[in-house]
């Protein structure tokens, strides 16, 4: 299974010191230039920057297409284009949260998945012994934003 990730779950996995998921689950995850560059180059010294960088099982990829990028990145910003036309490259599971580029992979035929997804299926897979009440929690107390509507689809789907 190849897996693609935007700059999103990656600092929200490091700020929770949960960047081990995505390793655990897929082995290694895939990430185009812009994500490399606005997680560990312009993020020097904020949360997850030394950490992405250190994990060798984040492999940088070219994405290729820069037609394609400079026409999506009108709409969304430049590195969740790159994960999005790297990811329908790669025939990958996309992992990203933000809700219009979510909704653009999605209609590209896309899976893509979220960190709070990622972190309810570890927490299902005893890979992380806290609950998701308390991963919610610690995101909050974090500052890593995430939406009500996205914990009640997950408690629904997951009957939490």
């Amino acid at each position: 299974m190849i897996v693609v990730s935007n700059s999103g779950p990656l600092i929200a996995l490091a700020k929770l010191g949960l960047l081990f998921i995505p390793k655990d689950f897929f082995g290694e995850v895939f990430i185009p230039e812009e994500v490399w560059k606005e997680v560990v180059e312009r993020g020097k010294g904020k949360p997850g920057a030394d950490d992405v960088k250190r994990s060798n099982w984040i492999k940088v990829h070219e994405v290729g297409d820069r037609l394609c990028v400079d026409i999506l990145s009108r709409d969304i910003g430049r590195g969740e284009t790159e994960a999005i036309i790297l990811a329908k490259k790669m025939d990958a599971i996309l992992m990203m949260d933000e809700r219009i580029p979510r909704e653009i992979a999605r209609s590209l035929g896309l899976e893509v998945i979220g960190t709070l997804g990622l972190v309810y299926m570890a927490i299902e897979k005893k890979i992380v012994n806290k609950s998701f009440e308390e991963i919610v929690l610690e995101m909050r107390k974090r500052k890593i934003w995430i939406s009500d509507e996205i914990i009640e689809d997950i408690k629904k789907r997951s009957k939490i």
